[in-house]
């Protein structure tokens, strides 16, 4: 197995270091000519960038604005944070041991840093907050998805908790308010084959082996709504939602299923319906039984 690489730079604001790789071939004559070429920045910000040290080599080596091109090396670059919409609610903090960190995270806060999300993430406010700087997640959770999300607290424990999600190991409760279908025999389970490319925001259930598989229940249902427990045996992107909508049922405040609709970046209401509600597993390192449960609640109108 091959080791992964590891940044020589510390992190900045919580943030890690982000690594690049130069092509394999150009013109540039310096690796400042390259980087004000690629990075999405004026070239002022690279060269105070370079100045201030925030960029090295696969050996921790600085660059300047002298050192030469070098083609198909790696570099380290200490980002600026963008400017970003705050999201306007906090990630609360259930539980917190030497090796597990269970937050509770609510509606519109991304779970780590990615495209335009970086500082308004969970990893990024925890890091920060709690000053644990090798804090890192060992599942996904969608950043419109409120809810539980693991994160291992050190580097050694981060393998042991993935490997739970990875081998099913773990037992995942969601609950979702979506229309309510007199004619929708529940509970049933449904499998399908789900895909995602890269890209596109919508995935999409195509013919083939089955990759993905949801029990759904009702749990209660009034005024033409009603409140699902799903429990999920695989963890396909989006497949909750992809499942409700393919029964006819929709969560409520989902702007990609069943048709993309578009939202403001300040937009923080109409949320979508959807919490992980319940983690449960056997804790890999001590071996304790483990059961979590989420402090929030949907209300069903």
């Amino acid at each position: 197995m091959r080791r992964k690489l590891r940044s020589p730079l510390p992190q900045r604001d919580g943030l890690d270091a982000a690594r690049l790789r130069t092509p394999g071939s150009g013109t540039w004559a310096t690796m400042r000519d390259h980087l004000v070429e690629r990075l999405p920045i004026p070239a002022g910000e690279v060269d105070r960038m370079l100045r201030e040290q925030r960029v090295a080599d696969r050996h921790g080596r600085f660059v300047d604005a002298t050192t030469p091109f070098a083609p198909g090396a790696v570099l380290w670059v200490q980002r600026e944070l963008p400017a970003e919409v705050p999201v306007p609610f906090e990630v609360a903090v259930l539980h917190r041991d030497e090796h597990l960190l269970v937050a509770d995270k609510p509606h519109f806060l991304a779970t780590t840093p990615r495209g335009g999300h970086v500082a308004e993430t969970a990893l990024v406010r925890l890091r920060r907050a709690l000053e644990l700087p090798e804090l890192s997640p060992v599942h996904r959770l969608d950043r419109l998805t409120a809810g539980l999300v693991l994160f291992a607290v050190h580097r050694a424990a981060r393998r042991e908790y993935q490997l739970l999600f990875q081998e099913r190991a773990v037992r995942k409760e969601y609950e979702a308010i979506a229309p309510h279908d007199p004619a929708l025999a529940l509970p049933r389970v449904v499998r399908s084959r789900i895909e995602k490319e890269r890209g596109v925001l919508q995935a999409r259930e195509v013919p083939g082996p089955v990759n993905a598989e949801t029990r759904v229940e009702l749990v209660e249902h009034r005024g033409g709504l009603a409140r699902y427990r799903l429990l999920p045996a695989t963890g396909r992107t989006h497949q909750l939602r992809v499942h409700l909508a393919s029964l006819g049922v929709p969560i409520l405040g989902d702007e990609l299923y069943p048709e993309v609709r578009e939202r403001a970046a300040e937009d923080f209401t109409d949320p979508l319906r959807l919490l992980a509600k319940e983690l449960a597993f056997d804790d890999p390192i001590t071996g304790a039984p483990r059961r979590f449960t989420s402090h929030r609640a949907l209300e069903l109108p």
